[in-house]
């Protein structure tokens, strides 16, 4: 029995879907060349670092401690944890040390993965096992890891006004809203957390 040969549809089809695949891998080609060529950064980094020698320490202590195969930091890892990039904008060094001590303790509610040392088998309740002063410079290195405002990891939106927004809100939110919610881009938070354990916002959730 000889093979089934394509109908004319199901041709159309498949090469439609090839041209597509073509422009799209030459469209990236491009890009990158352009790119690699540009004097400027095409995309403008909105997380930054300055690692001091704590920190520096810390960010070899997260990498053998295999931290990186949950969490992505420094644009390295995997998304199947939190992404800490930025994170030291949004929490204070005091709260990710005692969250790395202790995570479910400070975060107030049973966590995923992470648990304290003496928790039940959990796949990264080991990082509560490693030595405080390992702890300590983990905490440090992640502290270090801040973010510009309005960055989709920072803690704070950006000060300036965005017409788009403003429309969506204005078309979509109900009037009951500005009664009851603060529009913080005309007050905003201060980029960096306060050194309490849970920031403003959460204690106001709990």
């Amino acid at each position: 029995m000889g093979k089934q040969r394509l109908k004319s549809g199901e041709k159309i089809l498949f090469s439609i879907f090839g041209a597509f695949f073509v422009l799209g891998v030459i469209a990236f080609i491009g890009m990158e060349v352009v790119r690699s060529r540009a004097p400027t950064p095409m995309f403008v980094s909105t997380t930054h670092f300055n690692f001091s020698p704590v920190g520096l320490e810390g960010s070899k202590i997260y990498r053998e401690a295999r931290c990186n195969s949950c969490h992505r930091a420094l644009r390295m890892g995997t998304n199947m944890g939190l992404n800490l990039d930025g994170i030291g904008s949004r929490r204070s060094l005091q709260w990710i040390e005692g969250f790395l001590n202790d995570p479910e303790r400070v975060y107030g509610a049973s966590t995923i993965d992470h648990g304290s040392a003496l928790a039940g088998p959990k796949e990264a309740n080991y990082v509560a096992k490693l030595p405080k002063e390992d702890l300590r410079k983990i905490a440090v290195f992640l502290s270090e890891l801040t973010a510009d405002s309005g960055s989709a990891v920072a803690r704070a939106p950006p000060q300036e006004r965005s017409g788009f927004i403003d429309q969506m809100v204005g078309t979509f939110a109900p009037e009951s809203w500005k009664e009851k919610y603060k529009d913080v881009r005309t007050n905003p938070r201060p980029e960096a957390p306060p050194e309490g354990g849970i920031d403003a916002k959460d204690n106001e959730q709990k």
